[in-house]
């Protein structure tokens, strides 16, 4: 294999975290690794809803921390909840001063909206739903500008090398299909921050290809990964066919819209005392269940929005157009839909995960900030946080560079293999059917077989085996916790094993070494 050595530090990922990351690491230099152009492709350019922030005068850092851990059904780490929390603010003012266009109003303060879960209107928003597309186009053009970022644009990386126990480079190759081995470049620290897993389920919010693959490279190098069962299901993803699906934020729950299936009954109303803006587990199980039982259910953006949909939630608007929806005439049909991994790569509170010379933010990463039910909005929040922080203690681990380093200068790449898409299609039918929104160990063991299956059918495929590592820690992690928790509902054990909840932890080879023979329910 092919090595090239350089003083950057790479960074494998292209959006809000790993774009932070990068321009916190000035003046040391950097290499970002994105597949897509850069500022695309990432989910943080479809981000609807905002950042979350106490920034009302009547809120705090500590009612948000509180939300946080009440939503997270007992598995958040308080400490990291108050910290992270206590941070916000100062995101949100350097996002501004990076020229991030928040919404504001006549008094020059922040416009907030209210989202499921939190007890004050509280995240930061950008012309009602487009605060994700927004603060990365800021960020991007800052990017673009910085001296010390090289971009390698149309770049995969599709494994990690470890040597003596410490991460020392990312092996690469081109996105487009072909068979040939990748390139190795050695660097100075990795930081992964290349998104979540929403791709391994037929039905998605996420970019076509987040599919777990750069948590799986971290696992497939000796990563110890933490609540890879938690996977939260968005209830309002808009059901038109389409993949991915449209979103429909929780910003227009938060405006007023209501769920209802063809029957016009309101079917949250009986179940949780919030209804609309309940924890988003308990929606999504509350939508799912409409779905399953053929009633169709619907948001109701007529009588709080109106028209105003059409301005104030644009990118609904143009979803709803595209789709032949009328939201002014008739409710937006919805499903829930795979839309954020609250688990990921287990990091400390700098960010380092248990590999040396390795650290991880964004989606990839599990901080214990989220829990088993993310709140709203705090993923973005969390990018930020851990984005710095990486930044930081990265360049104390390394030491600064000298400026002005040299550009690196690449051979033509290896093509990378890419995966069939009849395997991908059968790995997010098996994902959905057995580890979706409603689990069962039956289901759970027959999608652990056929990720065995799916694999060895294209055994050199480096690009499947990251994603289907991922969903080897999904189902298996799932299959381990006999509770319902959060996002994850077990129907053979539908209550919680106890108010306070304990965080999972497991390494890849601990899921494969049950994988072969999944019979048997683990003990």
């Amino acid at each position: 294999m092919q090595r090239i050595h350089t003083s950057r530090v790479i960074i494998v990922g292209a959006g809000l975290a790993a774009q932070y990351a990068a321009l916190k690491l000035a003046p040391h230099p950097v290499l970002i690794i994105s597949p897509e152009a850069l500022g695309e492709g990432a989910s943080s350019v479809w981000a609807q809803g905002g950042v979350a922030a106490a920034m009302d005068p009547l809120d705090s850092p500590a009612a948000h921390a509180r939300d946080t851990v009440r939503a997270g059904a007992g598995t958040v780490d308080a400490q990291v909840a108050r910290q992270v929390t206590a941070e916000a603010r100062s995101h949100i003012l350097d996002l501004t001063g990076m020229g991030a266009p928040f919404d504001r109003g006549g008094d020059g303060g922040y416009v907030l909206s209210r989202e499921a879960a939190h007890s004050f209107a509280r995240v930061v928003r950008v012309r009602g739903d487009q605060a994700g597309a927004e603060i990365m186009r800021a960020l991007t053009a800052q990017v673009r500008e910085a001296e010390h970022v090289q971009v390698l644009e149309g770049v995969m990386a599709t494994g990690l090398r470890v040597d003596t126990g410490t991460v020392t480079g990312v092996e690469v190759a081109q996105c487009q299909a072909g068979l040939t081995q990748a390139i190795l470049i050695r660097g100075a620290a990795v930081l992964l921050a290349g998104g979540g897993s929403g791709g391994l389920y037929a039905l998605t919010t996420n970019p076509p290809r987040i599919r777990g693959q750069v948590i799986g490279m971290a696992a497939r190098a000796g990563a110890r990964i933490a609540d890879a069962e938690f996977v939260q299901f968005h209830p309002t993803a808009i059901a038109c066919g389409l993949d991915p699906a449209p979103l429909a934020t929780e910003a227009l729950r938060g405006e007023g819209a209501v769920l209802i299936n063809r029957l016009n009954e309101r079917f949250l109303k009986d179940i949780h005392p919030d209804a609309e803006l309940a924890p988003r587990d308990i929606v999504a199980r509350a939508v799912y269940a409409q779905t399953q039982a053929g009633l169709a259910p619907a948001l109701d953006t007529r009588q709080a929005l109106g028209a105003r949909l059409l301005t104030d939630f644009p990118a609904v608007a143009e979803a709803c157009r595209q789709s032949g929806l009328d939201p002014l005439a008739d409710p937006i049909p919805v499903a829930a839909a795979a839309h954020y991994h609250m688990g990921g790569i287990a990091v400390d509170s700098a960010g380092q995960s248990s590999l040396p010379g390795l650290w991880v933010c964004g989606e990839a990463a599990s901080t214990g900030l989220h829990g088993a039910n993310r709140l709203a909005s705090n993923g973005l929040l969390e990018a930020l946080v851990y984005g710095r922080r990486c930044a930081v203690e990265i360049e104390q681990a390394i030491g600064r560079a000298p400026r002005g380093a040299a550009k690196l200068a690449l051979p033509d790449l290896p093509r990378a293999e890419e995966p069939r898409p009849d395997l991908v299609a059968r790995l997010r039918q098996s994902m959905t059917d057995g580890a979706g929104v409603i689990r069962h160990s039956l289901g759970l063991q027959r999608t652990l077989d056929d990720i065995t299956v799916i694999e060895a059918e294209q055994p050199g495929c480096e690009a499947l085996h990251n994603m289907t590592a991922t969903a080897t820690l999904i189902a298996f992690a799932a299959l381990r916790r006999r509770e319902s928790r959060g996002a994850h509902f077990r129907s053979d054990f539908p209550q919680p094993d106890g108010a306070e909840g304990v965080r999972s932890s497991l390494t890849l080879s601990d899921a494969m070494a049950r994988r072969p023979d999944t019979r048997m329910e683990p003990t």
